[in-house]
């Protein structure tokens, strides 16, 4: 049956993605961090269905782009019954005039993408009217590339935001950096540029700022260099159609989803259990 066919592809394939995990993470320098990465299994354009097949397969983590399709899949009474440890990723750019679908997400875990002291205000309100002790885990996105497709705010721009959040979002919890990074790059070559910028970025936030470096995340490597990330120190890399398959678009959307589609063409990681 087409449904048992689909459980069994998902479960090889996040079998597959972890065992990679693991493997990347054990080849890093000693004196890089020893945790395992979280994998966040992207379900982007997938249904309810597949999340629920992932999820029994042992996957908790799942990150979505677009706030309409999150809420709308995280709040389906099938997914919520079944799926009750589920934790969820915003990894898309988050418009302002969706910050409150954002909040009212059940089992939202972590929003990876603040990139604007405004951004944060707005999050940190709406969070906080929800009236809940737990605070919003959140992350700032870094243009590492600088390429104006990419959202997130210049590297140069980082210590000021991390710096506001902490001081002036109360019902936040910064908890790492996190980037896209230029796309094809030749892993061959050396070290991503990109992914050393954001570990530079992570020094100078620790430094000037007295954060300790083993407790800042950096979500960074996606579909065709995750497991070079990870050996570079990654602990957050998004996985999509590497478990779920290719994706399909309606006419209406496919114009939009050039950036984004390789942005989350395979996934993310975290560091387990945070």
């Amino acid at each position: 049956m087409w449904k048992v066919g689909m459980s069994e592809d998902i479960g090889r394939a996040l079998q597959s993605v972890l065992e990679k995990v693991h493997h990347a993470a054990a080849r890093r320098p000693q004196n890089l961090l020893s945790v395992q990465p979280r994998l966040v299994a992207v379900s982007k354009t997938k249904p309810a269905d597949m999340v629920i097949e992932a999820y029994r397969h042992g996957q908790r983590f799942f990150g979505e782009n677009y706030v309409q399709e999150l809420l709308e899949k995280a709040s389906d009474t099938n997914l919520v019954s079944s799926c009750p440890e589920i934790k969820w990723h915003f990894i898309g750019h988050l418009q302002k005039n969706h910050i409150n679908k954002l909040a009212a997400v059940p089992n939202l875990h972590m929003l990876e993408t603040i990139d604007s002291s405004k951004l944060a205000d707005k999050v940190n309100s709406s969070w906080q009217k929800k009236g809940l002790a737990e605070k919003l885990k959140v992350m700032v996105q870094v243009n590492t590339s600088r390429e104006c497709s990419k959202h997130g705010l210049p590297p140069g721009d980082t210590v000021g935001l991390v710096k506001h959040i902490m001081e002036n979002c109360p019902s936040l919890q910064f908890v790492g950096l996190m980037t896209i990074g230029s796309f094809g790059y030749d892993v061959t070559e050396g070290i991503n540029p990109d992914f050393q910028v954001l570990l530079a970025q992570r020094q100078e936030v620790c430094e000037k700022l007295g954060l300790q470096v083993e407790a800042m995340e950096l979500s960074m490597g996606m579909s065709a260099d995750f497991e070079h990330a990870i050996e570079v120190g990654s602990t957050n890399v998004r996985i999509g159609s590497t478990i779920f398959g290719e994706r399909i678009y309606s006419k209406d959307t496919k114009g939009d989803q050039t950036v984004t589609d390789a942005q989350d063409k395979l996934g993310t990681l975290s560091v387990q259990g945070q």
